[in-house]
């Protein structure tokens, strides 16, 4: 497989730090000086607003600063208890086909959230992972437990995923989040599973990396 990095930030990340580091490290991607990236990371309580985000998807302003950002998608929460994964991947060197590499994303979580005895699934029309049953236990509907929102230059993606370990799931009440008015969000700690950062990054990143390698070339 290509040479992949590993970034982990143990503090929180300013989102726009982080959307400027990635736009700085895709340009270098993009001239074959710097190595793909998987950066795994928290921020601090953010809304932020893709580029299909519509304004009535705000359903109350609170403290939170709401950003307007280049990803794809709507409007979504990012903070602290809740990981993120930035994919800096090269389609050039691989399948040229970003609903394929979204799949290996959603895959990838969906095998990750087995493990723990959670089913989970994609569905065509609603990007993201939903859970669907957890230890025996059937829900009246399906709740979200993973965002998914890239953004593609030239064929190198960047942004990525946002999953919940345990964050303050109120923040969701003040959004539709992904433009869904109907659907909850839900987090491994609202499912009775406590797993660390690390057990998460080592994890998902053995289980991507293997899903990958089924679009990979070289």
């Amino acid at each position: 497989m290509n040479k992949i990095e590993i970034k982990i930030s143990e503090e929180l990340i300013d989102y726009e730090s982080s959307i400027q580091f990635m736009k700085a490290k895709v340009d270098r991607i993009k001239n074959n000086s710097s190595n793909e990236l998987l950066w795994f990371l928290e921020h601090n309580d953010i809304y932020t607003q893709g580029t299909s985000a519509k304004n009535d998807e705000i359903l109350k302003r609170n403290k939170i600063d709401i950003i307007q950002t280049n990803r794809g998608g709507k409007t979504t929460y990012h903070g602290p208890g809740q990981r993120i994964v930035y994919f800096l991947i090269d389609l050039n060197k691989r399948k040229k086909d970003i609903r394929s590499f979204i799949s290996i994303i959603e895959k990838s979580l969906i095998l990750f959230l087995a493990d723990y005895e959670i089913e989970a699934q994609s569905f065509r029309d609603r990007v993201g992972i939903w859970v669907t049953k957890s230890k025996n236990k059937n829900f009246e509907r399906e709740k979200k437990i993973g965002a998914i929102g890239l953004r593609v230059s030239k064929w190198v993606t960047y942004h990525g995923l946002s999953f919940n370990i345990k964050p303050n799931l109120e923040y969701y009440k003040y959004i539709n989040p992904c433009g869904l008015k109907d659907y909850e969000n839900t987090s491994l700690k609202e499912l009775n599973v406590d797993i660390t950062n690390d057990e998460f990054d080592n994890k998902f990143k053995k289980i991507f990396f293997k899903q990958l390698s089924n679009i990979d070339i070289l």
